[in-house]
């Protein structure tokens, strides 16, 4: 929907600028990287420990944790482990 004062929203201008493909990636990211910090910080779990329990190095938690930093699939999974989280692969609705 446009607003004449301050132009398309968001999600308007998200449909406009990149590919269905694209917005599915990077809600696929942003839910992933939501549920690990909710798991960790449910648990307690400073980023410091989890990089004790993960061997993932507490920086690219960070980083992970901030969206400035795209993960490879064995860093994720070594981050969930600990958390007891897994990755399920299912078929997108």
């Amino acid at each position: 929907m446009k607003n004449s004062a301050i132009g398309h929203s968001w999600e308007d201008a998200r449909k406009e600028l990149f590919t269905p493909e694209e917005n599915a990636a990077s809600d696929l990211r942003v839910a992933l990287i939501g549920e690990l910090i909710q798991a960790r910080q449910q648990k307690g779990i400073s980023q410091k420990e989890l990089e004790r329990l993960s061997g993932v190095k507490q920086p690219i938690i960070a980083r992970m944790e901030k969206g400035s930093t795209s993960p490879n699939l064995n860093t994720v999974l070594k981050v969930l482990a600990p958390l007891g989280k897994t990755l399920y692969v299912g078929n997108i609705k």
